[in-house]
């Protein structure tokens, strides 16, 4: 049997290798919790080579974008191999206007939701705590202060890198957490207005023809049965 480290390279491997389908990227630009990983999942269901959340994580993608590297995750091996791009770092604060125009043939993918059903889903998925690593979350989220406050303060958080991830909690920051989910997205779409409102396709994740419209912004022939939900919420 094989184990689920060689499993695990393969199919990686063998993802990387699936041909492109035409010459431009495709970028998911959805913040988290609001479809990226069924986005992945489309793509990969329909022959595309997509790089997912662990590629990211194994590249250090979002860590160069917090630092402001972009041409070493643009030049690296791997961003080159694939087409198809869900997750972190691609939906970070102004990456968008970057790749836009960085890549003047890419395409961009936005899914939106409800403001509250978003936040609940941010409190299930980490219990209640920051999702991932805290400083570049309290970076997105605008809770530098409090992050920094809390490194001053917790000489064991300081001495251990472990403690770097799901430190804070998200209970009374609500409102903040939908106002800036709100204007973040109305500030995406208002950018591909002014800009190119071609290379958007920005669809609510509650619409039951979304694949379908996807698949024509896209050029493929999704079925009308075609469903899919990864990650979902268990309320």
């Amino acid at each position: 049997m094989i184990n689920n480290f060689i499993y695990t390279f393969l199919k990686r491997k063998l993802r990387k290798n699936i041909p492109r389908k035409g010459s431009y990227n495709i970028f998911c630009i959805s913040m988290q919790r609001t479809g990226t990983t069924s986005v992945g999942n489309f793509f990969n269901y329909f022959g595309y080579p997509v790089a997912k959340w662990r590629d990211s994580w194994d590249n250090y993608w979002s860590m160069l974008w917090y630092n402001g590297d972009f041409e070493s995750i643009f030049n690296s091996k791997e961003f080159k191999s694939f087409q198809v791009f869900e997750d972190d770092p691609w939906w970070l604060p102004g990456f968008y206007k970057i790749l836009f125009h960085r890549f003047p043939t890419a395409k961009f993918i936005l899914f939106t939701r409800d403001s509250e059903s978003w936040f609940n889903s941010m409190l299930s998925h980490s219990k209640g705590y920051t999702l991932g690593n805290t400083k570049l979350h309290c970076k997105i989220y605008r809770r530098e202060k409090e992050f920094y406050d809390k490194l001053e303060a917790d000489a064991s958080f300081k001495s251990s890198k472990d403690k770097i991830d799901n430190l804070l909690p998200l209970a009374g920051y609500k409102q903040h957490y939908i106002d800036l989910y709100e204007i973040r997205n109305r500030e995406v779409i208002n950018f591909f207005e002014e800009n190119d409102s071609s290379r958007l396709f920005h669809c609510d994740l509650s619409d039951s023809t979304k694949w379908q419209k996807l698949g024509e912004f896209i050029g493929i022939d999704v079925p009308k049965d075609f469903s899919i939900h990864s990650n979902k919420t268990q309320k």
